[in-house]
């Protein structure tokens, strides 16, 4: 699976963007929140990416942080929302602002969405509701960043944090208990 790319924009057409790492060339769409805070073309960038195999595609979605890439994937774990559509979502509307609605059971914004009728409003709202407790606190929502000099080929410890909350998230633990439990982790090294 493809969880990270970090190298040079080449070209960037919303919603997809083509990023060159090691002379390889990814095709990756992005919500339109995310694609706004992105870099110019030629510069670095840092994209955390969700990989989806189908029998007639292979698609790259990605995001600025992890937990926009760990709320997409909760966002398409909802009955009837696929991956098309959860990018809609947060195009629309930032991760924040989706959990406030989401904690508010603010249907009629997210009826605004483009691809989301009344009933998958109030089935988001439902089935999101548990999940998403607690990602409006603290610093959730905060871009990860490398401290670690590209050339190093040593990973800051926060980056390290940050990967192990990714990968705890995509085990299926919750968003609450991932980061208590790599931070417990690290205190007892």
């Amino acid at each position: 699976m493809i969880g990270r790319l970090r190298g040079t924009l080449i070209e960037k057409q919303p919603p997809e963007l083509l990023i060159e790492v090691n002379g390889v060339g990814y095709e990756v769409q992005m919500p339109m929140s995310c694609f706004y805070e992105l870099p110019n073309v030629g510069e670095e960038a840092i994209i955390y990416t969700h990989f989806v195999v189908r029998e007639d595609a292979q698609l790259l979605y990605g995001f600025n942080t992890v937990k926009e890439r760990a709320l997409f994937r909760e966002v398409i774990k909802a009955n009837g929302v696929g991956p098309k559509l959860g990018l809609g979502i947060l195009s629309g509307m930032t991760a924040m602002q989706f959990v406030s609605c989401v904690e508010r059971e603010d249907i009629s914004t997210l009826v605004k969405l483009p691809g989301v009728g009344k009933k998958t409003a109030e089935r988001l709202v439902v089935e999101m509701k548990d999940r998403l407790k607690g990602w409006g606190e603290g610093d959730l929502f905060t871009p990860a960043t490398d401290a670690a000099p590209m050339d190093s080929g040593a990973p800051s410890e926060e980056s390290a944090v940050d990967e192990a909350v990714s990968a705890l998230l995509a085990l299926g633990y919750k968003p609450t208990q991932a980061p208590k439990w790599c931070l417990r982790s690290l205190s007892q090294r």
